[in-house]
């Protein structure tokens, strides 16, 4: 009877104790803001109007080349190191593409000019290589050399990591970003020039306890979110997690079934296609739809491609609701609309005629992810508020 009470104890114990890696995620200023305040942001939208589904284009979906779009409203970033002593740099944690790459001294682009730029003549563990990458954005690309080297990402050292040093960036959007580079989180198959991914890295080499990460996003202020490596930590979620089976092993992709407001289907009626990606900052759909459920939400057109709505009506407006393997999943007013002084706008971004849906960071600070490389699957459960 001791011994059953004692492993009862040892299964709770092990629920409740996170045996995982923590990056801090920070909030900053996005691209957007940053092109606004110095005057830019017009003219820029005029060159490259936003298409967030670009990413994902199964065209790009090859290990030659990939798709990055110019989301200009991504602003979460974390920081790891490359190299022996170890340089520092601020990466997006993208689930939505496979590279990790970073500025180097072999840029001269004006993109470069402002972000800490890796020297590889510093590193005594660096080892080069002939290989080239080339990823398409839609400013422009960014193209470079792959090599070798150890990086350290929240304790975990990864210590033969293939990676790209930027040789040339594109202008304006990523002058303006925070962040240095991406380190990408999709599946292997989408990476280009066939670069193994930093988590499957870690996978291989035995470097996380589960073939799996998470991330909270914290709803307010600059500190709180973070990308955790190898466990979930219940600290950031309540309730059950709900388990979405992955349908293509290329994005964190999955099934959904409809969007409802108020019992009523306002898109998605017959199906469609859905991938979680923090890479992302809105809830993305097509054209039609999303202008069906902005005028349920009574939002109109604004600014720059933003929908407003009046920020008297938050405590009337309705939760939209997405169904996706027999699961409800909601957003209430709080989660998809922001407000900044008198201006309210929603979380929703238009697709044009693609009828592929982007859960972004809207979605992922109301619903804590999991995403599962070791069962192909994707984990939700619903976001604490700390």
């Amino acid at each position: 009877m001791k011994w059953a009470v004692f492993l009862c104890a040892l299964v709770a114990l092990s629920e409740a104790i996170c045996f995982c890696f923590r990056v801090p995620l920070r909030k900053g200023k996005s691209v957007r803001k940053a092109l606004e305040e110095n005057g830019l942001l017009e003219d820029f939208l005029l060159r490259y109007p936003y298409n967030p589904s670009a990413k994902f284009n199964p065209n790009f979906a090859v290990q030659s080349d990939e798709s990055l779009t110019n989301d200009m409203d991504i602003s979460y970033y974390g920081v790891i190191s490359i190299g022996t002593p170890p340089q520092s740099f601020k990466v997006v944690f993208d689930t939505g593409s496979a590279n990790l790459w970073v500025p180097s001294i072999y840029c001269n682009s004006n993109a470069c000019s402002n972000h800490n730029k890796f020297n590889p003549n510093l590193s005594s563990t660096y080892r080069s290589t002939s290989q080239t990458v080339a990823i398409q954005y839609g400013t422009g690309s960014m193209t470079g050399l792959l090599g070798y080297d150890t990086v350290t990402v929240a304790g975990i050292v990864d210590t033969n990591q293939i990676f790209g040093l930027s040789k040339t960036e594109p202008g304006d959007f990523l002058y303006y970003s925070v962040s240095d580079g991406i380190l990408g989180l999709s599946y292997p198959s989408i990476s280009a020039s066939g670069a193994t991914p930093v988590f499957d890295n870690m996978m291989a080499e035995g470097l996380v306890s589960q073939d799996l990460f998470s991330f909270y996003l914290s709803r307010d202020g600059q500190e709180g979110s973070l990308v955790t490596f190898g466990g979930i930590d219940p600290s950031y979620y309540t309730g059950q997690i709900y388990w979405l089976p992955v349908t293509s092993q290329t994005y964190w992709e999955t099934t959904m079934e409809s969007v409802t407001i108020n019992g009523n289907v306002v898109a998605c009626a017959s199906g469609c296609r859905a991938i979680v990606d923090t890479g992302t900052s809105r809830v993305v759909g097509p054209t039609s739809d999303i202008n069906n459920i902005l005028a349920y939400i009574g939002a109109t057109e604004g600014q720059y491609g933003l929908s407003i709505v009046n920020c008297n009506s938050l405590g009337s407006m309705p939760d939209v609701t997405f169904k996706i393997n027999g699961y409800q999943f909601s957003l209430p007013p709080s989660a998809y609309v922001s407000q900044e002084g008198s201006s309210c706008t929603t979380g929703f971004g238009q697709n044009g005629n693609d009828q592929l849906w982007i859960l972004g960071d809207v979605f992922i600070r109301e619903w804590f992810s999991i995403f599962d490389r070791g069962n192909n699957r994707i984990g939700l459960a619903k976001a604490v508020n700390l």
